[in-house]
C-alpha cells in the first residue's frame, strides 16, 4: 500500500490540473448568474402617486375637493413629475422637454376654481392647452386642498422654510411669527429677495418698528383675514391677496385710530410658490426611480 501512494498522487495532481485547463475554455453559466443584475425601480401609475400621497393627508380623501384630475388617465405610468404652482402653457412645454407626464399643481388650470369647462368648450385658449395635454398624454392634479390639510400644512411650511422662519412660529398660532426687531421697509426688503418677489403694495409707514408677524398666505378672504388680525394683535400682516374694498380699508381705518398696523400684500401666486417647491424633497422619497422636479410658473403681471 505505501508503494501505490505516489502513483495515486500523481494521478490526482494531473487530473486536478487537466480539469483547470479544460475549465479555462468552457462557458461558466454557475458563476454569470450568481453575479447580482441591475436592480429595478419601481413603476408607479398616476393613481398611485395620488394615492401615496393621500395617505399623509388626515382624514383624506375628502367628499367635497376642487383637487381631482383635470386630464390624463389615473391608470397611466407616470414617466417623470413635475410640481409648479399652475399648468401654464410654459410649465407644460417644460414637462415635456423634462419627459414627465404628471403635473401636480396648486392652483385651476382651466380658469375657475372647480375647473369647470363647459363654458370653455368653443374657447380658442382653452382648446389649445386642452389638446397639448392629450396630444403628450399629460395628467394634471390639483393638489391644494390637501396640501393645506398637510400637518403642518405644506404651503405655509415651505415658505417658513425659504423665508429662514420656521424657527420663529409661535407654538400657540402657526399663522404668527416674532421676529427680531425690525423696521417695515427691512422686513419687506428681506422678505421679497427671499421669495423673488419685485414689488409689494402696502399700508404702513415704512420706518415703524415690527416684531410680530401674521402670516396669511393665498387669499383666505377679507372677513378671515380681519378675523385673524384681531386674534393675533400683529405688527404686520403679510398676505397673498386681499379685495381692496375689506381688508386694506380695515387696516387703514385701524391706523388712523393710532394702532400701528401693517399690510403687505405680496401676490398670490408668489406667496405660495415655496410651498409647491417644497413639495418636491416631500415627495421624492414616495417615489424611488421617478424624477420630481419643480417648474416655476412665475407671475404673469409687468409693473409699469
Amino acid at each position: 500500500m505505501h508503494n501505490d501512494q505516489p502513483t495515486s498522487r500523481r494521478t490526482f495532481v494531473s487530473t486536478l490540473a487537466k480539469a483547470a485547463a479544460t475549465s479555462m475554455f468552457l462557458p461558466a453559466p454557475l458563476l454569470s448568474h450568481a453575479r447580482p443584475g441591475p436592480v429595478s425601480q419601481p413603476s408607479f401609475s398616476v393613481q398611485q402617486v395620488m394615492d401615496l400621497m393621500l395617505k399623509t393627508i388626515p382624514g383624506a380623501p375628502f367628499a367635497k375637493t376642487v383637487d381631482t384630475l383635470k386630464s390624463g388617465d389615473p391608470a397611466q405610468r407616470v414617466t417623470g413629475i413635475v410640481s409648479a404652482m399652475f399648468a401654464t402653457t410654459d410649465v407644460i412645454q417644460r414637462a415635456i422637454a423634462l419627459k414627465a407626464n404628471f403635473i401636480i399643481v396648486h392652483e385651476p388650470t382651466f380658469y375657475n376654481h372647480a375647473d369647470e369647462t363647459d363654458w370653455l368648450k368653443n374657447d380658442p385658449v382653452f382648446r389649445h392647452k386642452h389638446e397639448l395635454l392629450t396630444k403628450h398624454g399629460i395628467a394634471v392634479w390639483r393638489f391644494h386642498d390637501y396640501w393645506h390639510a398637510h400637518q403642518p400644512d405644506g404651503i405655509r411650511t415651505g415658505m417658513l422654510n425659504t423665508l429662514g422662519w420656521a424657527s420663529h412660529v409661535d407654538p400657540a398660532n402657526p399663522n404668527v411669527l416674532t421676529l427680531p426687531h425690525t423696521t417695515l421697509g427691512a422686513l419687506i426688503a428681506q422678505t421679497k429677495t427671499k421669495l423673488g418677489i419685485r414689488q409689494v403694495r402696502v399700508v404702513g409707514d415704512l420706518a415703524q418698528s415690527c416684531q410680530r408677524i401674521l402670516l396669511l398666505p393665498g387669499a383666505s378672504g377679507g372677513r378671515n383675514q380681519i378675523a385673524a388680525i384681531e386674534k393675533a394683535k400683529p405688527d404686520v400682516v403679510l398676505c397673498g391677496e386681499v379685495s381692496e374694498w375689506e381688508t386694506p380699508e380695515y387696516v387703514r381705518d385701524a391706523r388712523q385710530q393710532g394702532q400701528p398696523l401693517a399690510l403687505v400684500v405680496l401676490g398670490h401666486i408668489l406667496s405660495e410658490a415655496a410651498g409647491m417647491e417644497w413639495l418636491v424633497p416631500w415627495l421624492q422619497p414616495k417615489v424611488p426611480g421617478i424624477k420630481v422636479t419643480y417648474v416655476a410658473s412665475g407671475n404673469p403681471f409687468v409693473y409699469v
